[in-house]
């Protein structure tokens, strides 16, 4: 054996060590993506927890939360905090839509939701009011979406707005 060959199988050995530190690499990566969509799971699950657990909790927002949020008879104040309410549960939507459509978290997170929602709270003139602004922010592919599993396709823009909606938001300010 002569010092050509001692250099081939030391070339060999090397590159098998590649090959091995890759397949090792691959699967560190692999580990840490599940570590990474395992955590971002719990995180959004935690803020569906502390939602439920400040309900339970918290007798004025419990009592905030059992009001009739279609009601005419609704205080500016509580069109307002029911405005904002919404706003956290769309804001809590757009991220976890985001998550998934990446793949970082299951699809079930945002089912949980969108099953929520579609119990009528978006039905409501401020919520209507609150997604024709916030939609604004989003693409057309999540606008499409969004408006085919809340209102069954119909679009929520200033055309198609009932008078009611139109006084709320005036006597709220929320168009300057």
């Amino acid at each position: 054996m002569n010092i050509d060959d001692l250099g081939n199988i030391g070339e060999f050995i090397g590159s098998l060590g590649v090959i091995f530190s890759l397949i090792y690499l691959g699967k560190q990566i692999r580990q840490q993506n599940q570590i990474t969509r395992a955590q971002f799971g719990h995180s959004l699950t935690q803020r569906l927890y502390d939602r439920y657990f400040q309900t339970s909790r918290d007798g004025e927002y419990a009592e905030f939360m059992s009001l009739d949020w279609s009601s005419e008879s609704l205080t500016p104040t509580d069109s307002w905090r029911i405005q904002m309410a919404i706003l956290t549960y769309l804001v809590d939507i757009f991220d976890v839509y985001d998550k998934v459509k990446v793949g970082l978290v299951d699809e079930s997170h945002l089912n949980t939701r969108m099953r929520q929602l579609k119990l009528g709270v978006m039905k409501t003139p401020n919520a209507k009011n609150v997604w024709r602004n916030w939609k604004l922010n989003r693409d057309y592919e999540f606008v499409e979406w969004f408006e085919k599993e809340i209102y069954d396709g119909e679009s929520v823009s200033e055309d198609n707005q009932s008078e009611e909606e139109r006084l709320m938001r005036d006597k709220l300010n929320v168009l300057r």
